[in-house]
């Protein structure tokens, strides 16, 4: 890289978002051999922030690491748009130069007026997302362009189907049955997301309404003290009954990351509509099935198979849509099924 060759001494740490994101950029980061031994990859997180742990060792919060721990003399974050204003504050306060990278045609935060890639620096038109004569390219440059994407067969892995099609139902239940963990399924309304979230568990076989061992989850809501932040995903280790009324003690696996989620998270959470944080005390936190997401939640994640179901709200925008449909059909690498 040549910042390093003019700089050999220099530190970098490329950070994102959520720990699929963080994966993904270490991997291309090797690919192009790109980094040195004392370079970082990983989540925002886990760089700004450490463990709070009790005599037995057992993590039980969360903290902003101190200026004089911090090791690195620059930070790149990808992904940027989904960072908040509280955690772009937080790596500005370690007075470094802080370069922020994202795709200024994507939705900006879902919870917040702060958009940090509404007027970038310098714009790069040409996607490099994925391969080059991958028609996911030409599908995103419809969405991105024009907000619409006709019904075709781009390759036997990027097609639009018509929700209409008796073969359309059929195509979508193979592909439930067979959900992993690079499997990505988005929409637009929280209804459909919690519809599809209870079809998929049933075509999985999971028995119990309440989450359970191998569970996809996702989180809701930020909380640096528990190491969790919104759009995080995961996967259930165990779960148990809390004394906590209304709460479940829950180890949760989380996609990237060294440490498993261990605290208590709302029973009520699953499968409904956002509860109010506010209402709730400071250590219980917010989860929700995974399998099937929101795109603003699918932001700076990334599978190797994406099921995408159009949902334009009434009182969306042109612009708005653009940007909907552009990120969601980019969350794919390799497989991507339009259903509109």
């Amino acid at each position: 890289m040549k910042i390093h060759n003019e700089n050999k001494k220099i530190r970098i740490a490329y950070c994102s978002f959520t720990g699929k994101a963080s994966r993904v950029l270490d991997r291309k980061l090797k690919d192009v051999k790109a980094l040195t031994k004392a370079d970082y990859t990983g989540t925002i997180h886990r760089l700004i922030y450490k463990a709070i742990v009790d005599d037995n060792d057992n993590i039980i919060g969360w903290e902003k690491k101190p200026k004089e721990e911090f090791e690195y003399d620059l930070i790149v974050v990808d992904e940027a748009s989904m960072v908040t204003k509280d955690i772009w504050n937080d790596l500005l306060s370690y007075g470094v130069p802080v370069l922020a990278v994202g795709d200024h045609g994507q939705l900006p935060p879902i919870e917040s007026s702060f958009n940090l890639m509404e007027r970038p620096v310098l714009k790069l038109e040409e996607i490099f997302r994925q391969e080059k004569d991958n028609p996911i390219i030409q599908v995103s440059e419809m969405a991105r362009k024009y907000g619409g994407i006709p019904k075709l067969n781009f390759s036997d892995t990027v097609r639009k189907l018509s929700k209409q099609d008796d073969d359309t139902q059929e195509f979508v239940t193979d592909i439930f049955s067979s959900f992993d963990d690079q499997t990505m399924v988005l929409v637009g309304y929280n209804n459909t997301r919690i519809n599809l979230n209870k079809g998929i568990r049933q075509l999985l076989e999971f028995e119990t309404q309440a989450p359970t061992y191998g569970d996809r989850v996702i989180c809701l809501k930020n909380n640096a003290n528990a190491g969790v932040f919104n759009g995080m995903m995961g996967t259930v280790v165990s779960m148990s009954k809390s004394d906590v009324k209304g709460c479940l003690d829950a180890e949760i696996a989380l996609d990237g990351e060294d440490e498993c989620f261990v605290g208590l998270i709302s029973e009520k959470q699953f499968n409904n509509s956002l509860v109010d944080g506010k209402t709730l005390m400071r250590e219980i936190n917010l989860f929700d099935f995974g399998y099937a997401l929101t795109v603003h939640k699918a932001q700076g994640s990334q599978a190797r198979r994406v099921v995408v179901f159009e949902e334009r709200f009434a009182r969306m925008t042109d612009d708005l849509w653009r940007r909907w449909l552009y990120t969601a059909v980019t969350r794919a690498e390799k497989e991507l099924y339009i259903i509109g």
